[in-house]
Formats: structure tokens, C-alpha cells, sequence
């Protein structure tokens, strides 16, 4: 999930530009004008859209934000095309534009489904699993997941048609934090990690033929694709800080091609 350009600061100039022009109008535009005289259009225009951004800022920098999936990274949870909805507080109300925390509230789970700003550049939002958080260690070997050591649970699906290229993936209930999601794997993928990036605290991490093990630092967290064997994530590009996070995942509200996935994940 990306913008071309930064949204929320286009939205936040627009919000103080009708804001200042409104004030402006309320303490002296209008008491100069004469009773006769309509408004300029700029300053009726700013009277109209001002209290409408404000509400739409308000609502996408503290409560909830929209995405739009475009990536295949986390099927079968999310799908190419799904519209998402993103909690903004429930880890915590972060300031919009700096994204810095200013109220702690919750704390991500193994589980959670979460969006956070690519470490790499974070001009750029991805979506990712919650999979370690600070100071698990993470091992995945062999395509088998273990959390502090603990492996987890997996049970075997019916395997996953991918309509689009007409080809199937080896799919399982994964249990992770108490929560059961659906993971894919192909079984003719290497089970190495073919590609590393170097990243901050790459030395809590070990890679070899059969996987990887990392140590998760403080104040970070590790994420992985449900699409196991087709998404880019902690693996390859390290842990995600917490100041990176946008929010969770719950909802899904629109998906043009499949009207039937309204609400289907949460």
C-alpha cells in the first residue's frame, strides 16, 4: 500500500488553509464587508470545506483510516483489491504527519494483522502479521514456525486455488497469540531466504539453508506475509521500530471484484 505523495500533509495544509481564511473572515473580512456584498468565492468556498476536512482529518489521523490492498503478500487473509479499515488508536494516539506517540493505549499482539510504514521508506505503508514482538526469538526452519521455542500449532487445509495464474498453494490454520488465521505455502519454494537486505540489528539475526532465527530488540517487532513463500517482510528487511506504526487491521469494506468479502476478516 502506497501514495504517490503524502496524503495526510496535503490534507493537513488544505485543513489550516480554510481554517486560517475562515478565522480571517470571522474577525475582519466580514465586519468590512458591506451587508450587501456576498462573500468572495474563496472565502465561501473555505467556510464550506473547512468544517468537512476537519472532520475527515480528526477521523483518519485518530480513529480509523482506509487502505486499499495491492499486493498478494497476505492472501488468504487479505486479497488483491480488498478496501481495509486501520484502527489509528489502538496501539496508542500518535500525532498525525510526525507519527509520534503521544498516549499509550495498547500494544500489538502475535496475531495482529498490522499496517506500519516500510522501515526501508517510510514514505511507503505496508501490512504485515505480528509474529514476534520485543525480545521474542523468532525461528522459522523448514517452513515451521517457533516462537521462543514453542513451535506453532499448524493443521492442513484443502490446498488454495490462486485464480489469477490457475495454480495451487499448500494452505494451513496456523494458531498464533491464541488466534487461529490461514497461512499458504508453496512446497516447491527454497526454504532458505533468497534475498537479505542489511538493516538495523541484522547481528540478532541467522540465516542457512533451512531458515532463519532472530532475536526481536526492544521496541521493535516482527512481521511475516500470511503468503508465506510470496511476501517480503521482517525476514528480508528487518524489524519494524514502533514508531513505524500506523495501526491495525480489522475490517474489510469493499472489494470491487468479490462484493462478498464485506467484513470477511477481523
Amino acid at each position: 500500500m502506497s501514495l504517490p505523495f503524502s496524503f495526510p500533509l496535503l490534507l493537513f495544509i488544505f485543513l489550516l488553509t480554510t481554517g486560517a481564511i475562515w478565522g480571517i473572515d470571522v474577525l475582519w473580512l466580514r465586519k468590512r464587508r458591506a451587508t450587501e456584498h456576498k462573500e468572495p468565492w474563496w472565502v465561501e468556498y473555505s467556510i464550506s470545506f473547512f468544517p468537512v476536512l476537519l472532520v475527515v482529518f480528526v477521523l483518519r489521523s485518530f480513529i480509523v483510516e482506509p487502505f486499499k490492498i495491492p499486493s498478494g503478500s497476505m492472501i488468504p487473509t487479505l486479497l488483491v483489491g480488498d478496501f481495509i479499515l486501520v484502527n489509528k488508536y489502538q496501539y496508542g494516539v500518535r500525532l498525525p504527519i510526525i507519527n509520534r506517540k503521544i498516549v499509550q493505549i495498547g500494544a500489538p499482539v502475535r496475531g495482529d494483522v498490522m499496517v506500519f510504514r516500510y522501515p526501508e521508506d517510510p514514505s511507503l505503508d505496508y501490512i504485515k502479521r505480528v509474529v514476534g514482538l520485543p525480545g521474542d526469538t523468532v525461528q522459522y526452519r523448514m517452513k515451521r514456525l517457533s516462537v521462543n521455542g514453542q513451535e506453532v500449532a499448524v493443521r492442513r487445509l484443502e490446498d488454495f486455488l490462486h485464480r489469477d495464474r490457475m495454480q495451487y498453494s499448500s494452505r494451513f490454520v496456523e494458531n498464533l497469540g491464541g488466534a487461529e488465521h490461514e497461512i499458504l505455502q508453496d512446497e516447491d519454494a527454497p526454504m532458505m531466504v533468497p534475498e537479505i537486505h542489511q538493516f538495523p540489528f541484522s547481528g540478532n539475526c541467522s540465516y542457512n539453508q533451512e531458515g532463519f532465527v532472530c532475536k526481536v530488540p526492544e521496541g521493535h517487532y516482527f512481521l511475516m506475509g500470511d503468503n508465506r513463500d510470496n511476501s517480503s517482510d521482517s525476514r528480508v528487511w528487518g524489524f519494524v521500530p514502533d514508531e513505524n506504526i500506523v495501526g491495525k487491521a480489522f475490517f474489510i469494506w469493499l472489494n470491487f471484484g468479490d462484493l462478498a468479502r464485506f467484513g470477511s476478516f477481523k
